[in-house]
């Protein structure tokens, strides 16, 4: 009998251990299987910002699963269409952009998680479910066990019902996000600001408080402190500033040679 893949990403977290995420811009599948190869637990490819198109997630996933790597497909606001889509390609989780409150998040995990929890349109013909491999209940019960949904709070709106929608069965991630956050509160890229640091502890606390996980972004140099904070779902880098730094990094190599008079002339005839 068919059985539905376990999500690494749940594996590592209930186990009390850090998830290492790794962001994904560029739409190559080749991009996502040298990321996945790594040795990162899962990746994060981009349907709010990015205009990757469904079969490019699905490439993505399929080489992310090959390594038993995770992926977590941050979606459009939209419909529920736009929400299970990249569930039903077996991504192993979503991200919702912009939680703005209570309501809002009831209306996610209405759209997104079966019976009871919600009340998600049902198929099971799609990779998650086996291509109908997988006996109907059992699809609807492990999907809901293996499968995580993250909310983003990067609004300064949500954080007074911030305890209400942590505390909501179906959710499973509350993942702040500082650089949209800091633009709300009229303070971009100031990630010192104290309203800011004010809401990353709150994020974390709330989230433990009631037995979710707290994600977040973060860099090497500040990966210990998010993690004495609560987090432990982080993402370190993306593949679009790898390869800028890499690209920039090279052709800064050329700018700092300096070719002798004598060979330049030799090369032109001089």
């Amino acid at each position: 009998m068919k059985k539905m893949r376990p999500s690494r990403v749940l594996r590592k977290l209930r186990s009390g251990e850090v998830v290492s995420s790794f962001k994904l811009n560029l739409k190559d599948a080749r991009v996502a299987e040298i990321a996945a190869m790594s040795g990162v637990d899962c990746l994060w490819p981009d349907l709010e910002h990015v205009p990757n198109g469904m079969g490019d997630i699905e490439s993505m996933v399929w080489a992310a699963k090959a390594h038993d790597v995770d992926v977590l497909v941050r979606v459009p606001r939209g419909s529920y269409s736009d929400y299970i889509r990249p569930l039903e390609m077996d991504a192993a989780g979503i991200m919702v952009p912009h939680c703005m409150g209570l309501e809002d998040a009831k209306n996610v995990v209405r759209m997104t998680r079966f019976q009871p929890l919600g009340m998600r349109p049902v198929d099971g013909g799609n990779a998650d479910g086996a291509y109908c491999g997988i006996p109907f209940k059992q699809y609807l019960a492990t999907a809901n066990q293996e499968r995580f949904v993250a909310l983003q709070i990067e609004d300064p709106e949500p954080l007074e019902e911030l305890d209400a929608i942590a505390a909501l069965p179906g959710v499973d991630m509350l993942f702040f996000g500082p650089g949209d956050f800091s633009h709300a509160i009229g303070a971009p890229g100031m990630f010192d600001d104290p309203r800011l640091i004010y809401a990353r502890k709150l994020v974390a606390e709330v989230a433990l408080k009631h037995g979710k996980f707290a994600g977040t972004v973060g860099s090497p140099s500040n990966l210990t402190e998010l993690i004495d904070l609560g987090y432990r779902f982080i993402n370190v880098g993306a593949d679009v500033v790898g390869l800028t730094n890499y690209c920039k990094s090279l052709a800064s190599a050329f700018a700092e040679v300096e070719v002798p008079p004598a060979e330049c002339e030799g090369i032109y005839g001089r």
